[in-house]
């Protein structure tokens, strides 16, 4: 199945049936009255999150959902049928945006989440409706209210525990291959990775997804490269996985290329916590890989892992320190729930 993680779509509510402008005749009936029914309620347009899918591609062959308008008001009081809802499913993480691509509608991030975004216009008044003690033969109904028209944009935002990051060739799908069940497109040339991979890890019989995006450059958060469409795939992840080059010629700049961009990117991206990891130390001598490691260590500021994908050199040890990350984030998150929420006697 191909990736696509974001979508323009046209969607339409059903408008509402008009009223019914009905008398009751009927033979020995003197006084009939007026019997003219409602009409019926447009269809809704939904989105709904649900389960098996994690790409948007369905929504690349169908642009268009409109749904069905009410039916109009009929003699002897009969209501119009309801038009028929739409239902937009959509993976967990995506986000429904409005036309400016700006303006958030709806975040999809937990299963069977279900959200409105156009409701189906109601129906009119059939004269039924107006009969009082004044007007005992009204001769007029309501026109049903027209549905709603409108361009949302649907972003997929992949939901994982772990987000590499890295220059193009930094070894990011290797890693990914040799600790999952993952098969990424491998290759001695940048940019191999076009679309984000997904990998299910495992380390001490615990589990977790590691998001495997595009390599960035510089200018990655102005549209340079593919970095700023993929850069919202790791908002969602606990820790980042940076990985560095070993064998590249200039390491620092390297390093501060990646933060540069996470820095200009926005939001909390920059202050997710990391792990840094010079990779590729299998080409490596001894000097030169401790040398490479204190040049990283002087412009991290923090400690730094040593490891390579290729030779699976020290991955163990890295997926540790990821779960480690991964548990603290979740403490974390369990006493902010646990804070936010009244205490009851």
């Amino acid at each position: 199945m191909k990736f696509l993680d974001l979508a323009k779509v046209y969607i339409r509510s059903g408008g509402g049936g008009g009223g019914s402008v009905s008398f009751r005749r009927e033979k020995f009936i003197e006084y009939g009255g007026p019997n003219g029914g409602d009409g019926g309620c447009g269809g809704s347009v939904w989105v709904e999150t649900v389960d098996g899918l994690n790409t948007l591609i369905d929504f690349r062959y169908q642009q268009h959902f409109f749904a069905k308008s009410g039916q109009p008001g009929m003699g002897q009081g009969r209501t119009g049928k309801d038009g028929d809802d739409i239902i937009l499913r959509v993976p967990v993480g995506t986000e429904v945006m409005d036309e400016d691509q700006e303006t958030v509608i709806a975040d999809m991030t937990e299963l069977g989440q279900r959200v409105l975004i156009a409701k189906g216009g109601n129906g009119g008044f059939g004269n039924l409706h107006f009969k009082s003690a004044t007007n005992q033969a009204p001769r007029r109904a309501n026109p049903g209210q027209e549905g709603v028209e409108r361009t949302i944009w649907l972003r997929l935002k992949l939901i994982a525990d772990v987000g590499l990051l890295g220059l193009p060739n930094a070894g990011k799908s290797t890693f990914l291959a040799a600790t999952s069940n993952a098969r990424p497109k491998i290759a001695d040339y940048p940019f191999t990775t076009l679309h984000p991979n997904l990998g299910v890890v495992g380390v001490d019989n615990v589990e977790f997804v590691v998001a495997d995006i595009p390599g960035l450059i510089e200018g990655a958060h102005d549209g340079v490269g593919l970095g700023v469409r993929f850069l919202g795939h790791v908002e969602r992840c606990a820790v980042l996985l940076h990985l560095i080059d070993g064998t590249s010629e200039n390491i620092t700049d390297d390093y501060n290329t990646i933060i540069g961009e996470l820095e200009a990117y926005g939001g909390e991206l920059a202050e997710k916590p990391r792990v840094t990891v010079l990779n590729k130390v299998d080409a490596l001598d001894a000097e030169m890989r401790a040398e490479a490691k204190a040049v990283l260590e002087e412009a991290s500021g923090g400690p730094v892992m040593e490891m390579s994908g290729a030779a699976k050199l020290g991955t163990t040890e890295v997926l540790r320190a990821l779960r480690a990350e991964i548990d603290d984030n979740r403490l974390r998150a369990h006493l902010g729930e646990a804070e936010d929420t009244p205490w009851q006697p």
